[in-house]
């Protein structure tokens, strides 16, 4: 399910609810039943956030989730095709996700927790390959690391004190 919210900042953003988890505690009287939400939000334009809500109620976690994800958005280097820069390996725990650019064309070719994140940071044509733990909250964690690493051509050229035709050579 995907609901439109406007940020604080006036974005944009777009929810999408990754995994919803039932924690159970047992104490002295019982059992406490408690949910877990992970979402994802971004404004399909290059910014992308996850977050963890965790409440008593469904709707409270999700709500919560929300509110993380929005505090920890990210931006993303993305090319004038809708891919990525270039290939990198997103690093979270023990998961890792490949991202590897692609051709107009392409699509999204993803596994469910980096394709929610794939589609709510703007990417249209983008491999992805889910390696190691798979974890939804993990991946997508994971995913987002490998997508805020990216760097733009214009960035790394800077950085080296060349021109881009130069880095793109």
């Amino acid at each position: 399910m995907r609901r439109t919210i406007i940020d604080v900042s006036g974005m944009e953003l777009t929810e999408k609810v990754v995994s919803i988890k039932r924690v159970t505690k047992v104490v002295k009287g019982g059992r406490n039943m408690r949910f877990t939400a992970l979402v994802v939000v971004g404004d399909m334009n290059g910014h992308v956030g996850a977050g963890l809500g965790k409440a008593t109620e469904i709707p409270e976690a999700i709500r919560k989730g929300k509110e993380d994800a929005i505090k920890h958005l990210v931006s993303v280097a993305i090319d004038d095709k809708k891919s990525i820069t270039h290939d990198f390996t997103g690093k979270f725990g023990s998961a890792s996700v490949l991202l590897k650019r692609a051709p107009e064309g392409t699509g999204i070719i993803a596994g469910g927790p980096a394709r929610v994140v794939c589609e709510l940071a703007g990417i249209k044509n983008i491999r992805t390959k889910s390696l190691g733990s798979n974890n939804k909250q993990n991946v997508v964690l994971a995913t987002i690391e490998g997508l805020k690493a990216l760097k733009t051509p214009e960035e790394v050229a800077r950085k080296r004190g060349k021109s881009v035709e130069e880095v793109m050579a």
